[in-house]
Order: C-alpha cells, then sequence, then structure tokens
C-alpha cells in the first residue's frame, strides 16, 4: 500500500497511491460507486497508467454499526492518520448519547481544523438569483471551535443548574432570563484555532492569486469571541504578511455575518476567499450553493494544514428518501475527488472531470433534480451521469 508523506511543508504522492474511503449511509452507496468510477477513468486518461488510485474501504456510520458494532471504528481513524489523504460519503448521525456527529468526531479527532468549501457556478444550471455566474468564493471554515465543541448542558439537569449557579455566583452573571429552564452551551474561540485558519485562507489565496480573503465575523455583539477572531486576524495578516499587503497583492478585509449574507446576494463578486467561524461557515456555505444550485453540487473538504491530513466529502445528507432509486445527484462527492486529485497534485485528471461537467451541465445533462430547473433539461440516473461525463471524458 502506497502512503502519501508530507515533509518540510510538501506532499509527497506516490504514482500508484493508497486512498481510504467511506462509502457513506442511504445514498452513499450509489454516490461513492460512481465517484470513484469516474475518478478511475480521468487518471487513466491523463497518465495512461502511470499513475493509479488504490481504494481502500474503511468503516463508519450504519455500515460500521452493522459489522463491528461501532459508529466509527478506531481502525478508520488509524487509516485516515495513517494514509494522510482520504474521501467519504454522508453519514447517518448516531440516535441517543454517544457521539452527537460522525463527521464532527472525524474532524475533532483528527484535527481537521479547516473546512473549505469552494463554490462556483456552472453554466447551464438554473439558479433563483439573476447572477450566479458573479459567485465564486471559496469558505474557509473553522472546524473545531465555537459551539460545535459540543460543550453543552441540558435544560433541567444537575449540570446545568451547577453551570448556572458557577455564572452566577462566582462571575456575577445576571442576564439569564429564566435560569431554571434554561439549557447552556460554551462557545470556546482561541487566537491559535482563529491564527491557523485565518493563515490557511490567506496562504489559498496568495497560491491562487485571488485578491482578498474576508473575515466573516459577529464581532459587534460577541466581542470576545468573534471580535477575538477579526482582532487576531487583522494582526497576523500586518505580522506576517506586512508585504503582501503593502504590495497590494491581497487586502484583508471583514464584514459582519448578517451583513455578509446580505451582501453576498447582492455584490457577491466583491468576495473572493471568506475566513469565518464554525457556526457562521455553516449557514454560509449553504446559502452560497444555493446561489449557484444547491448543495448538491457543492464539494468540500476537512483538512489539517500542518500535518496534511485530508478528508473530501459529500456535503449533502444521506437522503435516505431517494436512497436506491438511482436518482440522487453525485456531483458533490465527484467535485470533492477533483478537490482530491487537485491536492495531491493530479490537476490534469482534476480537469478532465471538470470540463466534463461543464460540457454537459451547458448542454443540459443533469439528474433530476437540476434537469427539471433547465429549459432544455435532460434527466440522468446516478449511475447514466457517471458514465455520461466518463463518455465525454473519452471523446
Amino acid at each position: 500500500m502506497a502512503v502519501i508523506t508530507k515533509q518540510n511543508g510538501i506532499l509527497n504522492v506516490p504514482d500508484i497511491v493508497t486512498i481510504p474511503y467511506i462509502e457513506g449511509d442511504g445514498v452513499g452507496a450509489e454516490i461513492t460507486p460512481v465517484m470513484q468510477n469516474v475518478v478511475d477513468q480521468a487518471v487513466q486518461l491523463a497518465y495512461h497508467g502511470i499513475r493509479k488510485i488504490e481504494w481502500q474501504e474503511v468503516l463508519a456510520g450504519g455500515k460500521a454499526f452493522e459489522q463491528t458494532g461501532e459508529w466509527l471504528p478506531q481502525a478508520t481513524l488509524d487509516a485516515f492518520s495513517h494514509y494522510l489523504v482520504g474521501i467519504k460519503g454522508p453519514l447517518m448521525t448516531p440516535v441517543g448519547g454517544g457521539i452527537r456527529s460522525l463527521n464532527v468526531a472525524l474532524r475533532q479527532t483528527l484535527d481537521l481544523y479547516v473546512c473549505q468549501r469552494p463554490v462556483r457556478y456552472f453554466k447551464g444550471i438554473e439558479s433563483p438569483v439573476k447572477h450566479p455566474e458573479l459567485v465564486d468564493m471559496c469558505i474557509f471554515r473553522e472546524n473545531t471551535e465555537d459551539i460545535y465543541a459540543g460543550i453543552e448542558w441540558e435544560s433541567g439537569t444537575e449540570e446545568a443548574a451547577k453551570f448556572y449557579r458557577f455564572i452566577h455566583d462566582e462571575m456575577e452573571v445576571s442576564k439569564v432570563r429564566f435560569p431554571e429552564t434554561s439549557a447552556f452551551g460554551v462557545k470556546p474561540v482561541s487566537k491559535e484555532g482563529s491564527e491557523r485558519l485565518i493563515k490557511s485562507a490567506i496562504e489559498y489565496a496568495l497560491a491562487h492569486q485571488l485578491p482578498s480573503v474576508t473575515l466573516v465575523h459577529k464581532g459587534n455583539i460577541m466581542k470576545f469571541t468573534e471580535g477575538g477572531f477579526k482582532k487576531w486576524g487583522y494582526e497576523l495578516a500586518e505580522a506576517a504578511y506586512a508585504d503582501v499587503l503593502k504590495s497590494g497583492k491581497l487586502v484583508i478585509k471583514d464584514c459582519i455575518c448578517d451583513a455578509f449574507l446580505q451582501n453576498a446576494l447582492l455584490k457577491p463578486h466583491e468576495y473572493s476567499v471568506i475566513a469565518t467561524l464554525n457556526l457562521n461557515g455553516d449557514y454560509i456555505s449553504d446559502m452560497l450553493a444555493a446561489q449557484v444550485g444547491g448543495i448538491g453540487i457543492a464539494p468540500g473538504a476537512n483538512m489539517n494544514a500542518e500535518t496534511g491530513h485530508a478528508i473530501f466529502e459529500a456535503t449533502h445528507g444521506i437522503a435516505p428518501d431517494i436512497a436506491g432509486k438511482n436518482m440522487v445527484n453525485p456531483s458533490s462527492i465527484i467535485l470533492s475527488a477533483v478537490m482530491m486529485l487537485d491536492y495531491i497534485g493530479w490537476a490534469e485528471a482534476a480537469n478532465k472531470i471538470v470540463k466534463s461537467m461543464e460540457a454537459l451541465f451547458e448542454e443540459g445533462f443533469a439528474t433530476i433534480d437540476l434537469a427539471k430547473f433547465m429549459e432544455h433539461g435532460k434527466a440522468l440516473g446516478t449511475k447514466e451521469f457517471g458514465e455520461k461525463i466518463i463518455e465525454w471524458m473519452k471523446s
């Protein structure tokens, strides 16, 4: 098994590389094989057998629980840790106690502190906005802190009462209106966590010659957490990137989150790279995806820029209502695989997939979720859409 390594800040990728993957729950069983087939064909066409991916299945979610009795086996975490780069389908959230979210557990366990979500428009796809072609942004969402840290206590529990007594008696907090029925959560935002996320966004902007990084926050209300994020971002930029800022190659700016949500509709062309906190990033990513056709074509990745670890993923849910019907859109995981290929330096294969999808969407070929809104839409099944991508690549 060929392993990707990272030395001196550079990924070392063998020509024949092992990529662990999680098939996923629900529609994962349909979209993941389609993605693998598309990627394998693109790699073959781009490199004529010199390069190849060896797929290694690892378990998580419902399939893992059925086979092992665990939702997230240690062997899966070990595989992603060892091989550095992997990909996953959507996972169900276990009902009851234990892991709140398998996706969050993966991110926190492997310290995948960057959630990277590029959003762009494909010509031919219908959009609810007039000029979706102006939306071309990459969101860097902090992945390990904020309220997603999962530090909260349920209303009516002794833990909630104890927490309230502490903040009331020791910290002299008197602003809890209904303390006896309040649930409580803690929102950790650190300087280190903010800086490493913002640094990743700045490095991405410079590498891709993009004009700006916008710090999106709610610092006017949460002055020490989200306000701290903004403050530390500017301080980092001024300390580490002073020459770049002075040259005009990059602009660092900020925007309050609610204003940004409005601006992203009214003047999306003013933004290129977004750096933001966990909850804001969740809202922003999905809102921007809706402007270009929906989450079905929104790719994503969870990364650690220092170690090189990265898990690319379908950004949508398991969609049990359409599972097994050959109608789910595989574009999210296919485009996430494109991100993966770019990440490991196999851009030629990535470009073949993107150009194929651009051509198909422009001609009206898509799965039913997109085709039904196109003026001359030609609906294809999940499997058939993947086959159409390959057919176009070969032609």
